[in-house]
């Protein structure tokens, strides 16, 4: 049972107009090519990402300098502290380089380091997912909900890219693969709002951090659901690696067991 959470009213309000300045920055770089480098880990970084996180930065030291900042793009900022925004410009920047309109920006606001706030933008279709973990998720302002599951055999379940699996966990992956009747891939953030609105079952993914989910996690909380890691473990700040979400705990659990006695093999 999530504890009591802080009143959200302030700092919910203050999430979305950060994310109407990054869908403002996100749509004027969309119509030009991006200027694009390659990180260390092989992803793609580009200008728009840098620009739109140090402007959400400033305005975060502008209005809450007390709080902390996890950011993908740069240093991390007081990330002990009880309230810590977590950051990712563009979630899905290959989609946003190649015009795929799957793409946005995650922001949220973890309290003692767990997930509490959400806000998905997405400005390529104009939709939104907000949510408060464990009280309410909405999209362009209406109430959504995850939705029941009869069993992982008629589970939608979608993943971002196999690719960032190790051998061992794409082996466990395939196990889930077996069973399910389908999974869509590619996805980005985007997977993780229409889990939150009822329209699919499960989401796996592999090789994130925790700007890549904190987001979510808050609204697919706020919808009724779940996300863990492989183990059934809940995420904090420090996590990274594996992630589940379901809209189901029975499905969850499901999945979460056949993945671990892949592994166990």
């Amino acid at each position: 049972m999530l504890p009591k959470l802080p009143p959200h009213e302030d700092f919910l309000k203050f999430a979305e107009e950060l994310a109407d300045v990054s869908r403002k920055m996100l749509l004027a770089e969309s119509k030009i090519s991006p200027k694009i480098s390659i990180k260390p880990d092989y992803s793609y970084v580009t200008n728009a990402d840098k620009a739109v996180e140090t402007k959400l930065r400033e305005m975060i030291e502008e209005t809450y300098p007390t709080h902390g900042i996890l950011g993908e793009e740069f240093d991390n900022i007081n990330v002990d502290a009880e309230f810590v925004w977590v950051l990712d410009p563009i979630d899905g920047t290959a989609p946003f380089i190649a015009g795929i309109p799957v793409y946005g920006t995650l922001i949220a606001l973890a309290w003692k380091g767990k997930p509490y706030i959400g806000v998905m933008d997405h400005p390529a279709t104009s939709d939104r997912w907000t949510g408060v973990a464990g009280l309410f998720a909405k999209l362009n302002g209406e109430p959504v909900n995850v939705k029941a599951c009869e069993g992982l055999n008629t589970a939608f379940v979608t993943c971002s890219s196999p690719d960032f699996m190790t051998e061992a966990e794409q082996a466990s992956f395939a196990e889930i693969r077996k069973i399910v009747p389908y999974v869509q891939y590619g996805g980005s953030c985007y997977a993780y709002g229409v889990l939150a609105s009822g329209r699919t079952d499960l989401a796996i993914d592999c090789g994130l951090e925790s700007f890549d989910v904190f987001a979510s996690a808050a609204v697919i909380q706020g919808a009724g659901g779940f996300m863990t890691d492989w183990n059934g473990n809940n995420i904090d700040i420090n996590w990274s690696g594996q992630i589940i979400a379901a809209g189901d705990n029975d499905c969850l659990a499901a999945a979460i067991h056949i993945l671990n006695s892949a592994r166990a093999r």
